[in-house]
């Protein structure tokens, strides 16, 4: 006859049941304990945020402490921001500006992510390049028989989506091959058209918007991106209100929260007011309950 556990064995049993609610923290995992250390030698202060798995939406950012309408959540110092700033002072840069026609800052940052990936255990960028997913859900990313079964709309869409990075690929040959003295290997085999296909979905899935005064040595597009470490583990939630800036006093790029959040719970950002479409297009999830929702009429 099976015993039974009682009140400590329903308390464990509840307990196992809340940790999974609210998440499985993974700060002890060794690739955080790296990204914290190489981003505290750029002056990040560690704040309460946690890495953390969740039942409902994977990886993200747990706080250690309640918190309230008007707390900072996360000051990202400038240093720690991938920018194209970043992409000139680095080896690339020269190249950079004597190309032309100029490249987009856009396909600046693919560049230097797909470069500082080949570089691997010399890359200054490993412990943040380490934690970026492998993989990306993008539609742009999917197989056609995949893509096939979308809505009409959306497969229109996610065409769209494939055919530009295909054209970027095809417009930036010749740039890549300018490389060839900085690297070892033929630029055609580091440079092919999956690495490319990575970078942009890091750079279209992960950057805060951030505007950058216009450099000759790039074309006309907007200069709006920033890859920001550790901040872009922040999940998004149509739910919650935030202020999102770049401070010109303190240098940092700070994330203030609008809503509450309890202790040991996800912390959510929002990325928008976009419907499950847009989200599925340029973010590759979709959210649940989303009083954003729309219904496409082909």
């Amino acid at each position: 006859m099976k015993k039974s556990r009682g009140r400590t064995g329903r308390k464990r049993r509840r307990k196992h049941l809340r940790s999974f609610k609210d998440g499985v923290n993974c700060s002890y995992k060794l690739e955080y304990i790296k990204l914290k250390k190489w981003l505290k030698e750029r002056g990040f202060e560690d704040s309460n945020l946690r890495p953390a798995e969740f039942w409902e939406t994977g990886r993200g950012l747990m706080t250690t402490k309640s918190l309230q309408a008007g707390d900072l959540i996360i000051s990202l110092p400038e240093k720690c921001l991938l920018t194209t700033g970043t992409v000139l002072s680095s080896c690339l840069g020269g190249h950079i500006v004597k190309w032309k026609p100029p490249v987009s800052p856009l396909l600046a940052l693919c560049t230097f992510l797909i470069a500082e990936k080949h570089a691997g255990e010399k890359s200054a960028w490993k412990p943040y390049l380490d934690v970026l997913p492998k993989t990306y859900t993008c539609l742009a990313c999917l197989e056609p028989d995949v893509t096939n079964l979308l809505p009409k709309p959306l497969k229109k869409k996610a065409q769209e989506q494939k055919m530009m990075i295909q054209e970027l690929f095809r417009s930036s040959k010749a740039f890549f091959s300018s490389l060839q003295p900085l690297f070892a290997e033929n630029t055609g085999t580091i440079f092919n058209y999956s690495a490319l296909e990575w970078a942009w979905c890091t750079i279209n899935t992960r950057t805060i918007y951030m505007k950058h005064p216009h450099r000759e040595c790039f074309s006309l597009e907007p200069d709006v991106y920033a890859l920001a470490p550790y901040l872009d583990l922040l999940n998004h939630s149509p739910n919650v209100q935030v202020k999102a800036a770049f401070n010109e006093q303190t240098r940092s790029y700070e994330i203030w929260t609008n809503s509450q959040c309890k202790k040991y719970q996800e912390v959510f950002i929002c990325y928008g007011p976009h419907d499950n479409q847009r989200l599925l297009l340029e973010y590759g999830f979709v959210a649940m309950d989303n009083p954003h929702s729309s219904v496409y009429v082909s």
